[in-house]
């Protein structure tokens, strides 16, 4: 008498598990495509809002660049005198040293910290004294501080430094183009140089590259371009 038993057969069993795996694997790419595919977007959102914050900075600094009071001419007082300097470039690029120095009004009304001060009644006078060596305001003189800003790229470390603390990591690259007029007396920007005459400055392009050290997302390229007010524009 012969017996039929049901069940599955080794060749159906086999094929259960090939079709699991298969279906596993699928799963599995699919899952690691998604969270690749969302380390990728956060890294990328990461540096756009690091690029966001220093160039906003930047350019709140630079648009202040050249504030030294009402009047065009400021008597300077200053240690060594080195407020003429910062008078006559209010903004320097060194390309070979990686480095922008903003001579720049302080962001801020509560901003303690100033290397310059300029004491002026807006008619007649102004002067420039170096902190700590300026005298009381006189009557109907107003006090306008000045800082001294340099943000420097530190290419071993891919490291951007503000006045030598640092600020950002993970800079690729930092350079900066000025916007300059035809003549110290036009307004409009007739084209971009590393080697501005100051007097022509109107604006300043800032171009900033950052990358990601977990390799998460690809080198994103921000660029801004900053007016210069103020005494230069």
């Amino acid at each position: 008498m012969i017996t039929h038993t049901k069940g599955f057969g080794l060749v159906e069993i086999m094929l259960a598990l090939l079709i699991s795996l298969v279906m596993s694997l699928a799963l599995a790419q699919v899952f690691t495509t998604a969270k690749s595919t969302n380390l990728s977007q956060n890294a990328s959102a990461s540096l756009q809002e690091d690029a966001r914050f220093v160039l906003a900075k930047m350019v709140r600094e630079i648009r202040l660049a050249g504030m030294f009071g009402c009047l065009g001419r400021v008597q300077d007082s200053s240690v060594g005198g080195r407020f003429s300097d910062a008078f006559n470039t209010p903004v320097q690029w060194d390309a070979r040293q990686k480095s922008l120095t903003v001579m720049t009004a302080p962001v801020g009304a509560d901003s303690p910290w100033h290397e310059w001060i300029v004491h002026t009644d807006c008619l007649t006078l102004a002067t420039a004294w170096s902190r700590g060596h300026a005298p009381s305001l006189q009557a109907g003189e107003i006090a306008l501080p000045v800082q001294r800003h340099v943000y420097r790229l530190n290419e071993q470390r891919h490291e951007l430094t503000l006045d030598g603390q640092p600020l950002l990591s993970n800079i690729r690259a930092f350079s900066v183009l000025f916007g300059v007029a035809d003549s110290a007396s036009e307004p409009g920007i007739a084209r971009y140089t590393h080697q501005p005459d100051p007097a022509r400055i109107r604006s300043v392009r800032l171009t900033l590259t950052l990358f990601d050290p977990a390799d998460r997302t690809q080198e994103q390229t921000f660029n801004l371009v900053a007016a210069v007010r103020n005494r230069l524009g």
